[in-house]
């Protein structure tokens, strides 16, 4: 494809060197505390290949199950895909900086600064949607530069097969291509909409995401109805945080630089082509506000503008007093020490109580699994040996059934049931299994779930190993009564969030 001249060469070895130290890191680490519950969800999604999922598209299960198929099912061989995405995301923002005439040193502070960033931080160290999400957002805006600063139409392919990968992981990636199809609109060049290549990448794009959404056509569009009570439940307390949000998740230290990233193509004629990009932010900022969505899905297009504003800050920075230096040095090192224990599982599991799990509340949820399924196989002897060939497990949730169907074999449990997301497609349990029910958690007085799974009585009480203090902390397991055969019963205790 059509490249301009005058690009600095790419700083191979410097960012090489940030992305090997990355990686080592990141896997030294990979194995402390445990799965987290959407690891766990991802893991039994991966044992059930699909084209879709209720809550996600296929991708990050299908990675989950190649990491752990070559690696182990172990939280350090599932994590060496995240691991993967992080390192393949910092050299793309490296790249990112050279597309705005970013040098060796741009390109350097590029690729520390993201690797450093807590959220980079979270989502390299567990695998999530976001994991893929954010490495898929970066190659799209990557791709789209280049088509706006070379004008070279055949861009337009790979942005398009990086967009149908992007709807096959999470749909999110609508906002991403709405937010730059807007600010080239406004902003221009618009030249670039009027090409035959267009249309070849949207239909790549098309051909890739067809089987994901025909799957999600074919049961009733569940992600939606997923988004929906997201938005209903979460909805006012996610558009109160979303601006604080905007300025932490990164990292305090970087807002400046990412707010130089906003303004510099209004001031630098040379990169008037790059003005879409700082349309896209806000208007993506807006879509979420309107919809009530997560303050975070924003976070990966504040790493290009990091890259956009990277070399200012860093002139600004060699042109000020050493007191300005001295105290720049010091807030960053103050920050990325904040994002090493917000983001990596560096203190002992009892150490996150309080403001660990307040600011971050994902290293708690990698706490106590292998015990908790522990907890589930002594209330499961509860029953009478003779009544268990009959008996039920169902979880409360996703998490609790990967738990249970990741350690449970080995305690001598059966399969669990769970009318959670994905898990409600896994059941019902055989109507042949007429016996006790062991409840996992409860459900609200008065509900249908309530009505259909009777006469709970209480046998055990889980609490996390160290006191974390995370969703399974306190929970109660019950033997209970189901009241209807389970092929009845189980569209009325499905759950969507």
């Amino acid at each position: 494809m059509g490249e301009q001249r005058g690009l600095p060469r790419f700083a191979a070895l410097p960012v090489g060197i940030v992305a090997a130290v990355q990686a080592a890191v990141l896997t030294a680490l990979s194995g402390r505390y445990g799965f987290h519950r959407d690891e766990l969800y991802f893991v039994a999604s991966g044992r059930r290949p699909d084209w879709g999922y209720v809550d996600n598209p296929p991708i990050t299960p299908w990675l989950a199950r190649a990491s752990t198929a070559v690696f182990g099912e172990t939280p350090a061989g599932l994590r060496v895909v995240a691991t993967l995405l992080g390192v393949a995301t910092v050299v793309v923002v490296a790249l990112l900086a050279r597309e705005f005439g970013g040098g060796r040193g741009v390109q350097l502070f590029s690729a520390i600064a993201t690797a450093l960033s807590t959220y980079v931080l979270v989502v390299s160290h567990m695998l999530a949607t976001n994991s893929a999400d954010l490495l898929l957002w970066s190659l799209i805006t990557l791709f789209g530069l280049k088509l706006l600063r070379t004008g070279d139409g055949r861009w337009w392919l790979a942005a398009g097969a990086a967009a149908g990968v992007g709807l096959a992981n999470k749909w999110l990636v609508l906002l991403l291509l709405s937010g730059l199809g807007i600010g080239v609109a406004v902003a221009g060049p618009r030249r670039v909409f009027r090409t035959r290549w267009l249309a070849a990448g949207i239909g790549i794009a098309v051909v890739l995401a067809a089987p994901v959404v025909a799957w999600q056509a074919a049961h009733d569009w569940p992600m939606l109805t997923v988004a929906g009570g997201i938005s209903a439940d979460d909805g006012g307390e996610n558009r109160a945080l979303f601006v604080p949000m905007q300025l932490v998740l990164l990292s305090p230290v970087l807002v400046p630089v990412w707010v130089a990233g906003l303004v510099r193509p209004w001031r630098d004629p040379g990169l008037r082509w790059a003005r879409a990009l700082t349309i896209a932010y806000p208007v993506v900022c807006l879509e979420l506000l309107a919809v009530g969505g997560k303050p975070y899905y924003s976070i990966p297009l504040l790493l290009p503008l990091v890259a956009l504003g990277a070399e200012p800050v860093l002139r600004w920075l060699g042109r000020g007093r050493p007191t300005r230096r001295a105290l720049t040095g010091a807030a960053t090192a103050v920050c990325v020490v904040v994002s090493v224990l917000i983001g990596l599982p560096v203190v002992p599991p009892p150490a996150l109580n309080g403001v660990l799990l307040a600011m971050n509340k994902e290293p708690g949820e990698q706490v106590g699994w292998p015990e908790f399924a522990g907890s589930v196989a002594a209330a499961w002897q509860r029953i009478p040996a003779p009544e268990r060939d009959t008996a039920v497990i169902v979880a409360g949730n996703y998490g609790e059934a990967g738990a249970i169907e990741r350690y449970g074999p080995e305690l001598g449990l059966p399969q669990p049931y769970s009318p959670h997301m994905s898990y409600a497609d896994w059941g019902p349990p055989p109507d042949r299994l007429v016996g006790p029910v062991l409840l996992v958690g409860g459900f609200e007085r008065g509900s249908p779930a309530a009505r259909l799974i009777t006469g709970c009585r209480p046998v055990a009480k889980h609490f996390t190993a160290g006191g974390v203090d995370n969703d399974e902390n306190g929970v109660v397991l019950s033997l209970c009564t189901l009241t209807k055969p389970w092929s009845v019963a189980w569209p009325r205790l499905r759950q969507f969030y």
